[in-house]
């Protein structure tokens, strides 16, 4: 028993926090776009960090939960409701047998994650839970979700008697009318002209209608070599943003591809890559230039506090 899909939303999949170790044979990590959500989500519930959940975008699915189940609603907040009733976000809420999650109009950010108690009941593929849209594999038959899908629970919700009257603090998470991102020097950095540079620092790029969980397309000033380079294919990875030929900068995203041709004028720097994979098409972007050693302290807070989050949080009764 589990949830049957009524109406599977925009984009619907199953994600974890990705799949590690096979960047060398050309497989991407892929995983939540927004692993700081799906993270609290999962220890709201007790269950391990690392379990995947659904990534609902922009639209979310409609579902019917064939059983009881507790679950919570973490990320973007999507209008969520239990048989056309709201229901808060970020804390855990018990849905009976027969009931029906949907989502309406998205309220603020993008990405909504739903997690169950115990986790979905999907087989790993190398490792992972993880969705890959481009390959086919993985999550839920490696694709999103559809009308009449049904995904099974690998446990049944057996109550324990508490009283979910409270929630997460959310200290630890982005505002998501900040649109200041944090990034440090791409390797080849250097490389562009003295205007390129300052425009980077003094101007707004904005997300284009070509974004997705592969990258987003920005919009704004050229950004120029001081000269024509031939570029080998290197390594890049999630927040790194590279230029094409024409001066476009694209921001890579969850489903980036393992190495690229562009030039890397910057990288987005962790704890922002939340922030980021809220952001929608239209959004603008100033970018911050900080240290490697502000980048480390800043994803050293944020892993601080979510290990605060669980100790505190182990303290409930659930």
């Amino acid at each position: 028993m589990g949830i049957k899909v009524i109406k599977g939303g925009l984009l619907t999949t199953v994600q974890d926090l990705g799949r590690k170790g096979y960047r060398k044979d050309g497989i991407i990590v892929s995983g939540a776009m927004d692993t700081l959500a799906l993270e609290i989500g999962n220890l709201l519930l007790g269950n391990d960090a690392a379990e995947a959940g659904l990534e609902c975008t922009l639209l979310g699915p409609k579902l019917l939960f064939e059983t009881d189940q507790l679950v919570a609603i973490t990320g973007g907040n999507l209008s969520p409701m239990v048989d056309d009733k709201p229901v808060k976000m970020w804390r855990p809420v018990f849905i009976p047998g027969g009931s029906v999650l949907s989502f309406g109009s998205a309220v603020a950010g993008c990405r909504s994650y739903l997690t169950v108690s115990g986790g979905f009941d999907l087989p790993k593929v190398l490792g992972s839970y993880s969705t890959y849209l481009k390959a086919g594999f993985g999550g839920y038959k490696g694709r999103a979700l559809k009308n009449e899908d049904e995904l099974s629970f690998k446990k049944a919700y057996e109550p324990k008697g508490g009283v979910f009257n409270w929630s997460v603090g959310l200290q630890l998470y982005p505002e998501f009318n900040d649109n200041e991102i944090r990034v440090m020097k791409g390797p080849e950095y250097e490389l562009f002209t003295g205007q390129s540079i300052a425009a980077l620092f003094n101007e707004y790029y904005m997300i284009t209608k070509e974004a997705d969980r592969m990258g987003y397309r920005l919009e704004g000033a050229a950004l120029l070599l001081t000269e024509p380079k031939e570029m080998l294919s290197s390594a890049v990875t999630f927040g790194t943003i590279q230029v094409t030929s024409n001066g476009a900068a694209i921001l890579l995203m969850a489903d980036h591809q393992t190495t690229g041709g562009y030039p890397r004028i910057l990288q987005v720097i962790t704890a922002d890559l939340t922030k980021l994979a809220q952001m929608r098409s239209g959004q603008q972007i100033r970018f911050k230039l900080v240290t490697l050693a502000e980048a480390r302290q800043a994803m050293l807070h944020t892993e601080m506090q979510l290990k605060q989050l669980k100790q505190t949080i182990t303290l409930k009764q659930i």
